[in-house]
């Protein structure tokens, strides 16, 4: 057995005949059914010229052929690069430009509009629907089903995710499958997780929420998950009785509570409720234990680290806190201008170090070095606190991300396209406190005149432009932004004034 991610997942399957996959449809899937179909998508990328360390990037539904192409991929030793299906061709040209990955899976309605821009990157490009159906399945039907599992050492990468940049060039976070490994193993630990859970999963798959910790802490432990193919609240209650553990991002529960039928009854098969991807307000937490009678626990990741702490299993999940670091991860709060570790109870940088943090930034040596301590700590660029209990408190962000509906944002990509409208003197974007979603994206614009543009024309304006998780949820107009002696925008003050604006 090799360090190959797929290779430490077949090897711990005790029962091929075990449920790993149940679909809405009624499908199911195996533990052996998925090493056979892994085995002929692996066959199918290699007739495809994909080789070890070749990309594959596949921006595609939620389907079952989308997780047995993840998989097959690491089989292959190739690195799996999923992609947002929010992204717009003009952002999509992107990515395939930086990473030139041998092969694009996409959406057949979207074949044609990412053609040439797979063509300059020199990737093929095959097909998959929702349904599991395209030119990638087609392909696949012809291929034999045993795969001899390329070896992979520890840090090979595996993954190559792009989280978004402040200056507005995204940046690839290159995984390794010691990243995946470990981080599973972890919280395989941390949450108790063994063959008997039954996951309702209703994330998405193109980020590490879905993808990794859904996906695979389910697989690595011989569980089994129902895959919905998306968010469905009443649908989710329909399950419950038959589930374990839901995963989510705080809009989820947001929607559930929203639902009449749910109470201590209607969970009561369950036995744990995660969150994470953005931050779960206090009142959602109280709302939810006072109807369920079970605490949601939330945990803290990014695209970088994958999980670093997570509120405990057995002890008190506390609204507002993201827990102790996992096992085997070290967390430190530090001085962001000295990188001197502070006492409990100071606001500062939070750092990771751990076999779960990133290997880099995909041809950004310059950026890897900026974040990554030569000590191996990860500079996260939140802000936050150790309390007495050892519960860290994220209490801001140091870079201007905006997490919305469990997706992260950066402001400069969306004034860069709103500062070239005519009309526009300038704008700012923010993310202001939103019960459904975490955070609102929120414009602030100076105009040139009192009638120069209106909220209705920046937002159409924005539309097809930007992946809709990315447009604002509103836009304010202002005569001018507050700035401070040096001339920057002063976004605390904006956030400020308009914190009520969602509530």
């Amino acid at each position: 057995m090799t360090a190959n991610l797929f290779d430490i997942l077949q090897s711990g399957i005790a029962d091929p005949d075990a449920t790993a996959i149940q679909t809405a449809a009624g499908e199911r899937i195996s533990y052996g059914d998925l090493v056979a179909r892994t085995g002929r998508m692996a066959n199918t990328l290699v007739s495809l010229g994909v080789g070890p360390g070749d990309r594959v990037a596949a921006q595609v539904e939620k389907s079952v052929e989308a997780i047995i192409l993840y998989l097959a991929t690491v089989r292959a030793g190739a690195v799996f690069l999923p992609l947002n299906t929010g992204y717009t061709p003009a952002e999509m040209d992107y990515f395939i430009g930086d990473a030139t990955p041998a092969v694009l899976v996409c959406d057949p309605a979207r074949a044609d509009a990412l053609a040439k821009g797979a063509g300059s990157a020199g990737a093929r490009i095959l097909t998959l629907d929702a349904g599991g159906q395209g030119s990638l399945t087609d392909a696949v039907a012809s291929q034999p089903v045993d795969f001899a599992t390329v070896a992979r050492d520890a840090d090979d990468l595996a993954a190559l995710l792009y989280t978004s940049g402040t200056t507005g060039r995204s940046k690839g976070a290159m995984l390794t499958h010691g990243n995946l490994v470990s981080n599973t193993h972890a919280l395989r630990e941390a949450w108790r997780y063994d063959a008997s859970d039954v996951l309702i999963h209703a994330l998405p798959i193109f980020h590490t929420h879905g993808l990794f910790v859904a996906t695979n802490v389910t697989l690595f432990s011989g569980a089994s998950m129902i895959f919905l193919p998306k968010f469905d609240p009443d649908r989710i209650m329909g399950l419950m009785d038959r589930a374990t553990v839901l995963m989510g991002v705080p809009t989820f529960y947001v929607r559930l509570l929203q639902d009449d039928r749910l109470d201590r009854a209607t969970t009561a098969h369950m036995r744990l409720f995660i969150s994470g991807s953005a931050p779960l307000l206090a009142e959602t937490h109280r709302d939810w234990q006072a109807r369920t009678g079970h605490a949601i626990l939330e945990r803290y990741g990014m695209t970088e680290t994958n999980m670093n702490a997570s509120n405990p299993y057995d002890g008190d999940r506390i609204a507002g806190t993201v827990g102790m670091p996992l096992p085997g991860t070290e967390i430190i709060v530090t001085d962001p201008e000295t990188g001197a570790e502070l006492p409990r109870g100071e606001i500062g940088m939070i750092e990771v170090r751990g076999p779960n943090v990133f290997k880099g930034y995909w041809q950004m040596p310059e950026k890897t070095a900026a974040e990554l301590r030569p000590n191996g700590f990860f500079i996260t660029g939140d802000l936050g606190k150790f309390d007495d209990r050892g519960y860290l408190h994220i209490v801001g962000r140091g870079k201007d991300l905006i997490i919305t509906g469990g997706f992260n944002v950066y402001p400069k990509e969306i004034e860069t396209e709103i500062d070239a409208l005519p009309g526009v003197v300038e704008s700012a974007v923010i993310g202001l406190p939103h019960g459904d979603f975490g955070e609102g994206v929120t414009a602030v614009v100076v105009p040139s005149g009192p009638d120069a543009i209106s909220e209705k024309d920046v937002l159409a304006a924005l539309d097809g432009r930007l992946a809709r998780f990315k447009q604002p949820k509103r836009v304010l107009f202002m005569d001018e932004l507050p700035r401070n002696t040096m001339g920057k925008v002063q976004k605390n003050l904006l956030r400020d004034r308009f914190a009520d604006l969602y509530r």
